[in-house]
């Protein structure tokens, strides 16, 4: 079990007019894959008028190849396409072509944005779906009435389209306005919404810079109730990601890592428990004496050997060196996981470095089958080379147990 690592870049977009080029240049390739997708028109419902689009279409398609040919092309469309897209009804079918992208990028506005992307939406074409929601993002731009009608929109949407409402929420600079931010957890935090539906909305505010302790507290209480699921899943990773931002603006995690613990420690589901316990390891802090006691605690009574091993990589952060080796040497003794025991042998070296050999050697004598394992340390610090990472990478074999599962 691994917990999803932090995510990509959470900068909203600006520069609308500039950034629309690349999505209007991958939109002509992209429509006319559209053009045989048979998107369904707003108001069209009849034959004749969707055969009467696709000949003008046509037409105009021929027009072009003749210019393009060299061939009397100078007469044929010198005002056409202007007028031809000034006198076009707005609607958008199954005769799209390149100037039907390029009239819903200029003209649709946050009104008529839904209604006109329904259409585009069917095509179930994945760049379709990113050219839309860069799109809703601009739209949304800094408007907390904005942002707050799309998270209407998401209360009862489904499939791509709550998919794209909410990820051009999460990218949107309103995400970041305390109001807009406030109502997102509200939504997220209602029992009355489906737990698939919520989830999304509590995952839809990672991208927040920081959360107030009052914020916190109302995840986490939310995260280590037993009835939260997939959604207090969603409010642990936002709490860790969060997290990982603010401590790299700030430097202060505490807030952040006592939230977290709280859920590590208390949560009845061990999926949430884990995650908990192992996203701090994304940010790496220094533990401080509050979290090191409360991480021996898992260390030693966790039931789940992932959540054991998880709790060793965060103690060998710990400011109190002395104290994490001595637990390290006692627990070895007693957990009978040779994974749990690797992790414990290894992180001892991150703990103290070369200092670490003699209680390494004893941790050797008591499960032999660390004996090789003790020899590749002992000859790497013989080597000269003291930095753990460097030590780490000079290993013959870094999982030598078959434990690791891309939390190291």
């Amino acid at each position: 079990m691994t917990p999803e690592s932090p995510p990509r870049s959470e900068s909203p977009r600006t520069g609308a007019s500039s950034q629309r080029t690349p999505w209007i240049v991958a939109g002509l390739v992209l429509l006319a894959v559209l053009a045989g997708v048979g998107l369904i028109s707003r108001g069209a419902g009849d034959e004749a008028s969707r055969a009467e689009a696709a000949k003008a279409a046509t037409s105009v398609g021929q027009k072009q190849g003749t210019s393009h040919s060299g061939g009397g092309g100078a007469a044929s469309g010198k005002n056409a396409p202007g007028a031809e897209a000034e006198a076009a009804p707005r609607r958008f079918d199954s005769t799209i072509c390149w100037r039907e992208l390029e009239r819903f990028n200029e003209a649709v506005t946050i009104d008529t944005f839904r209604e006109w992307a329904t259409p585009l939406l069917a095509s179930r074409d994945p760049l379709v779906r990113d050219y839309l929601k860069e799109r809703l993002t601009e739209l949304i731009g800094n408007d907390a009435a904005h942002a707050s009608r799309v998270l209407g929109w998401a209360r009862e949407a489904k499939g791509a389209e709550f998919k794209m409402l909410l990820s051009a929420l999460r990218d949107s600079e309103a995400a970041q306005l305390p109001q807009v931010a406030t109502r997102m957890m509200d939504a997220g935090l209602d029992t009355t919404l489906e737990p698939e539906r919520r989830a999304g909305v509590l995952s839809a505010l990672d991208t927040q810079k920081h959360f107030e302790p009052a914020a916190l507290d109302r995840l986490a209480n939310f995260a280590k109730d037993p009835a939260s699921g997939e959604a207090g899943w969603a409010a642990t990773r936002t709490i860790a990601r969060v997290m990982k931002k603010d401590f790299a603006q700030s430097g202060d995690v505490a807030p952040y890592m006592k939230r977290l613990l709280t859920v590590g420690s208390e949560s009845p589901d061990e999926q949430i428990r884990y995650l908990a316990q192992s996203m701090p390891m994304h940010a790496a802090p220094l533990l401080a004496e509050e979290a090191t006691e409360r991480y021996a605690k898992i260390l030693t009574t966790e039931g789940n050997e992932d959540g054991r091993d998880a709790a060793a990589h965060n103690l060998s952060l710990s400011k109190d060196k002395a104290r994490v080796l001595q637990l390290f040497a006692q627990t070895f003794k007693t957990d009978q996981s040779v994974c749990v025991r690797w992790a414990l042998f290894r992180f001892s070296a991150r703990v103290a470095g070369k200092d670490a050999l003699p209680v390494m050697a004893e941790m050797a004598v008591i499960d032999p089958r660390f004996q090789q394992n003790y020899h590749d340390f002992e000859r790497i610090y013989a080597s000269g080379t003291l930095d753990f990472v460097r030590v780490w990478n000079s290993l013959p074999n870094q999982d030598p147990y078959g434990c690791l599962d891309g939390h190291d």
